[in-house]
């Protein structure tokens, strides 16, 4: 019997019990122990299989755990992009407000610039604050070169939208296109909504100083604000 006959004949008796291994794994990433399901979720990224795929993207829509939820994002990326985007950019469809905004960390964290198109206007101006963040991260790293200028004035359009954690979220965002989105940020500093004012000027103070905390560029913008000076004073 040659080699290659014994090869083929062993991965015959080994078959049923790689599949049966696969089922197993798959019913642990929905145990009910948050344990099991992270462990199952680190064994399908350790050994990735295409078979795991289409679980680990429905689980990360459901999943209530955040450090679950991580590791299905990471499971992910152990996986070829070319199966995992696509199926990640379906779920930017989803009514789930989860589905949409863990399919968006996920494809930031591969970084295939294949999935900008999806990263659609209404993505970025998402209702649901988590969603919404999501994506103007996704956004500044899947832009293609010569896309920051445009995606600046996207982004700078929702200014003053929210708490801190969605406005740190925004300023975070903008700061990382640099000075693509100082034009953007200038013009934003004399809107006649005094929140878009407050936050782009905050914004551009930590463009200019990272050191100098969001908290103080807050504080200092609504200073500027309420005093009547521009940007560029105080």
């Amino acid at each position: 019997m040659t080699m290659a006959k014994q090869e083929q004949e062993q991965e015959q008796r080994l078959a049923p019990e790689v599949d049966a291994a696969v089922i197993r794994a798959l019913g642990a990433l929905e145990d009910t122990s948050p344990t099991v399901r992270l462990r199952a979720a680190l064994g399908a990224g350790t050994a990735p299989d295409p078979r795991f795929i289409d679980k680990l993207v429905e689980r990360c829509a459901v999943e209530p755990e955040f450090y679950v939820r991580e590791m299905l994002t990471w499971a992910l990326t152990r996986h070829a992009a070319s199966i995992t985007v696509p199926k990640l950019v379906d779920e930017l469809r989803s009514e789930s407000a989860q589905a949409r905004s863990q399919a968006l960390h996920t494809l930031s964290k591969i970084g295939d610039r294949q999935a900008w198109p999806a990263l659609t206007p209404a993505l970025l101006a998402d209702a649901d604050d988590e969603v919404a963040r999501s994506a103007w991260r996704a956004a500044v790293v899947l832009a293609p070169e010569g896309a920051e200028p445009g995606l600046a004035e996207v982004l700078a359009t929702r200014l003053g939208r929210g708490g801190r954690e969605t406005r740190l979220s925004l300023s975070r965002a903008l700061i990382a296109l640099g000075e693509a989105a100082v034009p953007t940020l200038h013009a934003a500093a004399a809107n006649a909504d005094p929140h878009v004012r407050e936050h782009a000027i905050a914004t551009e103070r930590l463009l200019r100083d990272p050191d100098a905390g969001f908290e103080f560029a807050i504080e200092e913008a609504k200073r500027i604000v309420v005093l009547g000076t521009n940007a560029q004073e105080g």
